[in-house]
């Protein structure tokens, strides 16, 4: 088969587009032909090595995977060959970059039938990061107030849409280049961050503030004024310390997002009855992920890229 791996961790330039051998599942797991391979920046991470995530070499980057079921391992129950499904799969594992994957069973789920299979790939990860982070983390609320700061990205994206159909009132932060996607995902106030104080911007205060973009630990803090007293304080970005607020009871979380089936079958069930939107920005050829990882170095990736693998 063709897959995208690193022979050694580094820059974009140890990716190699060749020819691997097609993965056999074991007990509890089944093997996936890829439909689509979801780019993600800790995919970068980990490649570069500075992620602490141990794999074994040579790796198949993706955690993200859409695809069609083609095996079945020992003790596999609920799935069947011939059933497309989408899944996170574990990071330490090789991954979806490649014509084939094998995959933990029960990270698996029934893929949304509503899109195209190989964009239901960038679902997973980043919609799981956004419901944990509002339900389980800041256990937000309908008639409470949000503050989703870098909602322009993916997980911002999936973040403003459940936010909103959960009954919040949904304050944004966006660039001027996403503002428009922010808007059409049902932000009810958008804060072009570019030309505008977040801090001067939120006149009242919010019961959740969720960080998912490179914030400063001062301007993180500065922030921190703006949830009401008992409030909740989430953010994503682990290389700065969330700041909480013991005087005030405001709570402070960090999230790193784990496998969950039973929320991101809820996800899928929500694409399909037309209550949540997945936002693809690109398609290319898996031959072209080294670029992708080429381009997101130079920050030039904005919005979810999706990696289709040649047909077998």
């Amino acid at each position: 088969m063709k897959a995208v791996r690193f022979h050694a961790t580094g820059g974009p330039e140890v990716l190699r587009y060749e020819d691997a051998e097609q993965p056999v599942p074991g007990a509890g797991e089944v093997r996936i032909q890829v439909a689509g391979s979801a780019y993600n920046p800790a995919d970068g991470g980990i490649r570069g090595g500075f992620l602490p995530i141990p794999v074994t070499l040579p790796h198949v980057p993706g955690y993200d995977v859409s695809g069609t079921i083609d095996a079945l391992g020992d003790g596999v129950e609920g799935l069947t060959v011939g059933e497309n499904v989408v899944g996170f799969i574990p990071m330490n594992a090789d991954g979806s970059a490649a014509q084939y994957v094998v995959a933990p069973a029960s990270a698996l789920v029934k893929a949304p039938v509503r899109i195209p299979l190989a964009d239901a790939a960038g679902l997973p990860s980043v919609g799981l990061t956004a419901s944990q982070a509002l339900f389980e983390a800041g256990q937000l609320k309908a008639g409470q107030r949000v503050l989703i700061n870098g909602a322009g990205g993916p997980v911002g994206g999936y973040a403003v849409q459940l936010a909103k159909r959960a009954g919040a009132y949904v304050i944004a932060t966006a660039s001027p280049r996403s503002s428009e996607i922010v808007k059409a995902a049902g932000a009810d106030e958008i804060i072009d961050h570019t030309a505008t104080s977040v801090l001067d911007a939120v006149a009242e205060q919010v019961d959740v503030l969720l960080n998912l973009a490179p914030i400063t630990p001062d301007g993180f803090t500065a922030l921190v004024t703006r949830v009401r007293d008992g409030g909740v304080v989430v953010s994503t970005t682990p290389t700065v310390t969330t700041p909480g607020d013991d005087e005030r009871n405001v709570r402070a979380a960090t999230i790193f997002v784990h496998p969950d089936a039973d929320v991101l079958s809820n996800l899928v069930a929500l694409i399909d009855s037309g209550d949540l939107h997945v936002e693809i920005a690109r398609r290319v050829p898996l031959s072209e992920l080294p670029a992708i990882h080429q381009q997101a170095e130079a920050g030039q990736i904005h919005g979810k890229v999706v990696a289709v693998p040649p047909a077998v």
